[in-house]
């Protein structure tokens, strides 16, 4: 076998990649970005062809394609379909471990949005369980103005 074609050993690094980004929410989720920071108000958008109300929004609905632009209104209060116990904490985590991420379809929405949940025991949370949100103090357009679900009264 020829030097060029011997295996040769893997080579291993360590070290860290960082890859500083920028994300653009676009035009329909900076809508719903800005009614939660300036408002409270939780904004779901409707498809005119299947009826589905997307939140968060979105430009164009999943099912039919159609292109959406006919916002609702929403109470904000929804019911848990799902959710997970973070036990460990990871520098990204928007909460010290243990919290818990829930799947909330919000009253009046046909999808879920996907957010954290608090002033709950962790054992009881409890798939249909009903919500409602609580506001951070200090709102930035972000989804985190929704500070947290707790359950609902």
């Amino acid at each position: 076998m020829s030097q060029e074609t011997k295996p040769k050993a893997p080579l291993s690094i360590e070290g860290a990649i960082i890859l500083p980004y920028r994300y653009a929410a676009g035009g329909v989720m900076s809508r719903f970005l800005i009614a939660l920071r300036d408002s409270k108000k939780t904004l779901g958008i409707r498809c005119s062809r299947c009826n589905m109300v997307y939140v968060p929004p979105r430009e164009t609905c999943l099912h039919c394609f159609g292109r959406m632009d006919e916002w609702v209104e929403l109470e904000g209060s929804g019911t848990v379909e799902s959710y997970t116990v973070v036990r460990y904490s990871l520098p990204v985590h928007p909460m010290a471990a243990p919290f818990a991420f829930a799947l909330i379809k919000l009253d009046g929405a046909d999808t879920s949005l996907t957010h954290l949940l608090g002033e709950i025991d962790l054992e009881k949370i409890k798939v249909g369980m009903k919500v409602e949100p609580v506001y951070s103090e200090s709102r930035k357009a972000s989804i985190l103005d929704i500070s947290y679900f707790r359950p609902a009264n």
